[in-house]
């Protein structure tokens, strides 16, 4: 049978006895191990040069051991020591007063319990949690079942949810309807063990508008290794979407445009042929019109900050509209050109609503020269302008061209028409619409009168 000082010795936990003085009578083992040495009989401070302090920060009596008299039995006291090494423990204090017969207290038996790893472990969670919730991301974590266990600040910003409106709601609120099967996908996986990285995809915001979102999903695993929930990182990537779109238009843009000037060209070529009679006439006339191409290019192009043409500086609609047309404009034998402009003239400002109708009219221009009225020699375009107020309307009607052969509104659109439309609506405030009547095709293009002051 073991004895009592048997017990004493094996305890796994430092356990030590003091008089009624504070002064120490016996420890185990365990005690010698966590102090780092032995103490003498009689000592009434830890071994070892230790510092200590309570949790709170107060000082212990004469920083001697905490004893009957330092604490209420039944209760711990936290205690902070610090080694000589410099080593910090967190320490959990039990003590137990010893009486004599008369009741009278004698000492005390005190056990100290090494509780550094929970304190560490609260801390460094204490400080994920900070993390977490100063993160820019959308953060949070749901169980099986799909219920939303945790929700950051990130993802009150990105959703439009408070935490209490969130956390014990599904997560399936924020999913798009088409998208539902998404996270039964993604659940799947996390049962594999796999993790999801940066898969795109929408999520709904509270008030019914889709978010482009990169979401990585990561598995929560219970204490017996099964899937007890996820975490999720949603990054908001709607400006990256929408720089991919620009970059995408701006490419596509490019090619389209590129295309059109080589075939320009040669159009210019044909053009410049049928009025020139000698070599040097026809390499003049073509010379002229690249010229004025070249021109008109340039104003379809943004400048670099602080750099201005004159015509950027100070310009009009009609004076727009012939710097555009000029490549094309071959004069009649009457001395009359082949595109006539009507009605009031407005200014331009220059910048985005200067380049936005360079790149328009440049595009009306061109399909006319390749396909309808400036295709033949015959051909004209009429251009009236009016003022209506808040808005700005001009018309473009082509007449003499190639015969046209659908009527009403065009059934589908190519890159240039989509090109058009983006670049009325986002840029000029405007709509767009063309016609195509049996005579040649009919453009009519309202442009807010504000957008087109700047």
């Amino acid at each position: 049978m073991q004895t009592d000082s048997d017990l004493f010795r094996r305890l796994p936990a430092a356990v030590y006895t003091t008089d009624a003085a504070g002064r120490i009578v016996s420890c185990n083992p365990a005690a010698v191990t966590l102090w780092g040495a032995r103490p003498r009989a009689g000592d009434d401070g830890f071994p070892g040069g230790w510092a200590v302090r309570r949790a709170d920060g107060a000082a212990l009596p004469d920083g001697r051991f905490p004893s009957a008299g330092t604490i209420v039995a039944g209760q711990g006291v936290e205690l902070v020591a610090e080694r000589a090494d410099g080593a910090r423990l967190a320490l959990l204090a039990h003590a137990v007063p010893t009486l004599d017969a008369d009741g009278a207290v004698t000492g005390a038996v005190t056990m100290l319990v090494d509780i550094t790893p929970q304190r560490d472990a609260e801390r460094w969670l204490r400080w994920l949690a900070a993390i977490v919730e100063s993160a820019d991301d959308a953060i949070l974590s749901k169980d099986v079942a799909g219920t939303i266990t945790s929700w950051n600040r990130g993802a009150e910003r990105l959703f439009g949810y408070g935490a209490g409106e969130a956390v014990g709601r599904p997560v399936a609120m924020l999913v798009p309807d088409d998208r539902l099967d998404e996270e039964t996908i993604i659940l799947n996986r996390l049962r594999l063990g796999e993790r999801v990285e940066h898969f795109e995809t929408a999520r709904r915001h509270r008030d019914g508008r889709l978010i482009d979102v990169s979401l990585s999903v990561s598995p929560i695993a219970a204490a017996d290794g099964s899937l007890a929930g996820a975490s999720q990182v949603a990054r908001d990537i709607t400006a990256r979407r929408r720089a991919e779109e620009r970059q995408r238009l701006l490419l596509n843009e490019m090619n389209h445009r590129v295309k059109n000037l080589l075939v320009l060209a040669g159009g210019v070529v044909a053009l410049s042929a049928r009025s020139a009679t000698t070599v040097q006439d026809l390499a003049s006339d073509v010379r002229e019109r690249l010229g004025a191409l070249a021109r008109a290019q340039d104003l379809t192009l943004p400048k670099a900050p602080g750099l201005t043409t004159a015509i950027e500086s100070s310009t009009s609609l009609h004076a727009l509209i012939a710097t555009i047309v000029s490549p094309f404009d071959v004069r009649f034998g009457d001395g009359e050109g082949r595109v006539v402009v009507t009605g009031p003239d407005v200014p331009v400002a220059a910048g985005g609503p200067l380049t936005s109708l360079a790149l328009l009219i440049h595009e009306f221009a061109t399909n006319a020269a390749k396909y309808g009225a400036l295709s033949t020699p015959a051909g004209v375009v009429d251009i009236a302008c009016f003022d209506e107020g808040a808005t700005f309307v001009l018309v473009w009607t082509e007449r003499g061209g190639p015969e046209v052969r659908r009527d009403g509104d065009t059934p589908g659109e190519g890159f240039g028409s989509l090109l058009a439309r983006a670049t009325v609506r986002g840029q000029l405030d405007g709509e767009i619409s063309r016609t195509w009547r049996p005579e040649g095709l009919v453009i009519r293009l309202s442009v807010s009168r504000q957008r087109l002051a700047g």
